[in-house]
């Protein structure tokens, strides 16, 4: 789309139409912020999906709009589209484009038996966009911008399983009003959070990179981050994973037994090796995104299935 395309403003009547007055049918799913309906405009034909944000302790008229008109701004293909969004009186809606597959997070947990399992390369392809969108925000993005709630649950696909981040993570939108931060106390405890946040309670680039790490070793090993049902020293996926990070003769047994033994060797080694990048203590050492969206463009392919003598061209 055009970079200066400004969201688009409908009335209530509009999205209560497109959703058939949100009936409960057409609930995609709700969070901290509100909830979000599948609403389908009946001129057009176009499905979108419509987050509806909770009123409660809300910001007023000036800063929801500055921060639409924030959110417009940001534009990549890796990025949920922000379509437009409502403010008649005092309701507060976001329209976004609808992304089919819903998130990832439903592709690697409680899958049904009927689903097919996420193949291996689909999974590196999901990994590098996301991590695409990652380096847009940090590093293109200007004012440069903070993702701060990365987890699989924030990474939607599209028909085609391409990854875009919904903006749940960086949208100021809501009750929050504009803290920069939120507490420790709601971030700590989902395991995606990196370990200088609690001793500091600031989220930056660097914690971002951390949380993108735990999101490759979801995909690697389709495990929940955090599991109460499993032994304890299994509960945590880092903590678990870890140890293994040293041993390469290890590394099958963080597999996903869902791919049934069907990945590239050197590929999963090359994924663990950025999981571990980014998860390393010492968040200077982390690398930034765009080193990660590089390293991650060589595995989302079957690379060795090229002619001898072919070159992998960067985008």
């Amino acid at each position: 789309g055009n970079a200066n395309t400004a969201a688009q403003t409908f009335t209530f009547r509009e999205l209560a139409s497109a959703t058939k007055n949100f009936r409960p049918e057409f609930l995609l799913g709700e969070g901290g912020f509100g909830r979000v309906y599948k609403g389908c405009f009946e001129n057009s034909g176009q499905t979108v999906a419509i987050k509806q944000l909770d009123r409660n302790g809300f910001q007023g008229n000036k800063e929801f709009l500055a921060e639409v008109s924030m959110l417009s701004l940001l534009h990549h293909e890796n990025l949920v589209t922000l379509a437009g969004y409502c403010a008649d009186g005092d309701q507060r809606l976001l329209v976004y484009e609808y992304m089919p597959m819903g998130s990832l997070e439903g592709h690697l947990l409680d899958i049904p038996a009927d689903q097919k399992p996420l193949s291996w390369y689909t999974r590196m392809r999901i990994a590098h966009g996301a991590a695409r969108g990652l380096e847009y925000l940090h590093e293109k993005a200007n004012p440069p911008v903070i993702y701060r709630g990365l987890k699989s649950s924030n990474i939607l696909l599209d028909e085609d399983f391409n990854a875009k981040l919904s903006d749940s993570g960086f949208a100021r939108l809501g009750p929050m009003g504009n803290k920069v931060h939120v507490s420790a106390m709601v971030m700590g405890t989902d395991g995606y959070c990196a370990p200088e946040y609690a001793r500091t309670d600031q989220l930056t680039m660097k914690s971002d990179v951390y949380s993108f790490g735990v999101v490759v070793l979801e995909l690697i090993t389709g495990r929940r981050v955090i599991d109460a049902s499993k032994p304890t020293n299994q509960r945590n996926l880092v903590a678990w994973a870890m140890p293994m990070f040293r041993d390469q003769k290890r590394y099958p047994e963080l597999v996903d037994p869902l791919l049934q033994g069907v990945y590239p060797a050197k590929g999963l080694s090359q994924a663990v090796a950025v999981a571990a990048m980014c998860l390393q203590e010492e968040a200077s050492v982390r690398p930034l995104m765009a080193d990660v969206v590089k390293a991650l463009s060589f595995l989302t392919t079957a690379a060795d299935s090229l002619p001898e003598d072919s070159v992998l061209e960067d985008e």
